[in-house]
């Protein structure tokens, strides 16, 4: 399976965001979407999942079954700030959502909640009670649920405690077989540690890294340069 990106452009006003994107994404890997903050990373996932209009471009998905257009419903989108429904304990919540998606459940709830780890008593808590990584974990498990072939990671480890940040990177790792996982973030070791393959956002333009030239510090400080020197700044 492959995401195939053809001329992507971007534009808010005068300003460039991105500019004649072509890139293909691979199934079975986590990517890194390395790039400083207010570079364009989260108007790239916008304009994958159709949540803005973009100037040109235009997105395919290959499968064995040959390739058509990217469809929203190919697509799952964690955002930096979870959104939930602060109302419902978290228990309510994923069971709302298998009620509404009966098709999508091949676990019992209770397995479910044991892949992210939540206890028993946690699922019993209203969502507003919930933590920032904590919330994060349930919209990482609404995405287990709905299996899309594509999830879109937008700096989701960023804010979180060192125990369910390695909670999180372990379940990305057990999802990327069958999945292609994109995971925006601004932190380089946390893209040499997690991902597979890294890219860079930068002065417009998505290109590949070499992980294992990262590892050396001539290369990892040519990649930060040029990340200093980006005009999207």
């Amino acid at each position: 399976m492959k995401l195939e990106i053809q001329h992507l452009t971007k534009s808010y006003g005068e300003k460039e965001v991105l500019k004649d994107i072509d890139f293909i994404f691979e199934e079975g890997k986590i990517y890194g979407l390395l790039g400083r903050n207010g570079v364009g990373k989260t108007t790239f996932f916008n304009a994958l999942n159709e949540d803005i209009d973009i100037d040109s471009g235009k997105f395919f998905l290959e499968t064995e079954y040959g390739k058509n257009k990217l469809k929203t419903k190919d697509i799952g989108y964690v955002i930096s700030t979870p959104i939930v429904p602060e109302f419902l304990t978290a228990k309510e919540f994923i069971q709302f959502y298998l009620d509404i998606n009966p098709e999508k459940q091949k676990k019992t709830i209770e397995e479910y909640f044991e892949l992210v780890k939540i206890s028993k008593k946690d699922q019993e808590l209203l969502l507003k009670e919930y933590s920032h990584g904590m919330k994060n974990k349930i919209q990482i498990l609404v995405n287990m649920i709905s299996n899309p072939k594509i999830i879109l990671l937008d700096e989701p480890l960023t804010s979180l405690d060192i125990v369910i940040q390695e909670e999180m990177k372990k379940l990305l790792k057990d999802m990327k077989k069958d999945h292609i996982i994109i995971l925006s973030t601004h932190i380089l070791e946390l893209a040499i540690d997690l991902c597979d393959d890294i890219v860079i956002l930068s002065n417009k333009q998505i290109s590949k890294v070499e992980k294992k030239e990262l590892t050396t510090k001539k290369y990892k400080d040519k990649i930060i340069k040029q990340l200093k020197d980006d005009k999207n700044e």
